[in-house]
């Protein structure tokens, strides 16, 4: 695994490993010792990779395993945007190494990247204080050679695409792209262009859909993303919910709660 150039250029550092429990909670770990950002930590194999609120996450070999640490990257209540941020930089990277998948991508509220509507990647976003400092983590997950085949949200891999794209070259792209989004970002003074390049991506907007919550759905159509990247929910009777959290999918679909259990 290497770092482009540009990422390098802006203070980028890189740690690989052959296996780890989870590059997201070596990130966290490393930022409590002190390290400072940007710092990837990138592994071939994780063997406790976890997804949104605990799920577990598949991480066989072959896959992209890489989480980027930053050390004050904005204000507290901002560091949500990265979501927005890393999704976009991803389908940047992906569209730089296979251009034929630009017009195929998707990008789904809050933090899934989709090929053909089938999950390609995740991303969480995870933070903690240390001290006077804010960590913040981007980990990302992306189907390269394989993808689950039990999980009742439709997933997909790269190689199944026809791409035989190897993680290492797809890394390199994704720390240049994510430079350059989070350059533009600039710790949330430049959320507005991030916001408006995601909404041209965005999976479902403008239909009909329902959000799952804890412990209760909604349904209503996807009309818009606020200033803060919360999703805009227009409601039957007319009135918006604005939605900080939760997982959407399309009306009369799959049961949500059982969806829910599947990751890719």
């Amino acid at each position: 695994m290497d770092l482009d150039d540009s990422a390098v250029r802006q203070g980028a550092r890189l740690i690989a490993f052959d296996s780890i429990g989870s590059t997201n909670a070596e990130a966290l770990r490393l930022g409590r010792e002190g390290e400072r950002g940007p710092l990837w930590i990138v592994a071939a194999q994780q063997t406790a990779g976890r997804g949104r609120r605990g799920s577990a996450w598949i991480s066989e070999p072959g896959n992209l395993y890489a989480s980027l640490m930053l050390t004050n990257p904005s204000a507290p209540g901002r560091a949500a945007e990265l979501s927005f941020v890393a999704a976009l930089a991803l389908s940047d990277a992906l569209v730089r190494e296979a251009a034929g998948l630009a017009d195929r991508i998707s990008l789904k509220w809050p933090n899934d990247v989709l090929i053909d509507g089938c999950k390609i990647a995740g991303i969480l976003i995870e933070g903690e204080n240390a001290g006077a400092v804010l960590v913040a983590v981007i980990g990302l997950g992306v189907n390269c050679a394989h993808h689950p085949a039990d999980t009742h949200v439709p997933s997909t891999d790269l190689a199944a695409l026809g791409y035989a794209l190897p993680p290492a070259r797809l890394f390199r792209s994704l720390s240049a792209t994510m430079a350059a989004r989070i350059a533009q970002w600039r710790g949330g003074e430049g959320f507005a262009p991030i916001r408006a390049d995601w909404l041209r991506r965005a999976w479902r907007i403008g239909e009909s859909i329902v959000v799952r919550l804890e412990g209760r759905e909604m349904q209503g159509s996807f009309e818009n993303l606020d200033e803060r990247g919360r999703l805009v929910l227009r409601l039957s009777d007319g009135r918006c919910e604005l939605i900080a959290a939760g997982e959407i999918f399309p009306l009369g679909s799959m049961d949500p709660a059982a969806a829910a259990q599947g990751r890719a």
